[in-house]
């Protein structure tokens, strides 16, 4: 779901029900502000449940194709083997998809930047294939092409 922070949009994944976890994309900006035709991005993704919150800021090069990685997705709607995955430029966020027939299961991971690497989180996202995994993507365009600040 699109959300509006303050001038920039976000974008909040799972949290449905009563005491799960939801994952927030929000707060993007320029790696390099200085530079005018600089096409890093980072952005904060916040993991946050009833007793936990994590964040963690994504670097990105022009979004890595996020979007494009779930667009893709929402088009196989009628399935596909195994697992497919997206990984962030400096890997600190990575995504694993697999088609589970009447579902998509996303399983979202936050790292420690490496070289440490010395902890990670992964949650697990089900979404409806076709419209749902359209939706996504389109909201995920949404927030990587808005304005950073």
């Amino acid at each position: 779901m699109i959300e509006e922070e303050e001038t920039n949009p976000a974008v909040r994944v799972g949290g449905d029900r009563y005491r799960t976890i939801s994952l927030r994309f929000h707060q993007l900006t320029r790696s390099f502000p200085e530079e005018r035709d600089d096409l890093m991005r980072d952005f904060l993704v916040t993991a946050h449940g009833e007793s936990a919150r994590i964040e963690v800021m994504v670097r990105t090069w022009d979004g890595n194709g996020l979007d494009v990685f779930l667009a893709e997705l929402a088009e196989a709607f009628r399935g596909w083997n195994g697992t497919r995955t997206w990984g962030s430029l400096e890997d600190d966020l990575t995504l694993a998809a697999e088609h589970a027939g009447s579902h998509v299961r996303l399983t979202w991971g936050l790292h420690d930047r490496l070289p440490d690497d010395e902890w990670r989180f992964e949650m697990t996202t089900i979404h409806a294939p076709g419209e749902d995994m359209r939706r996504l993507a389109i909201e995920m365009r949404t927030f990587l092409e808005s304005d950073p600040l």
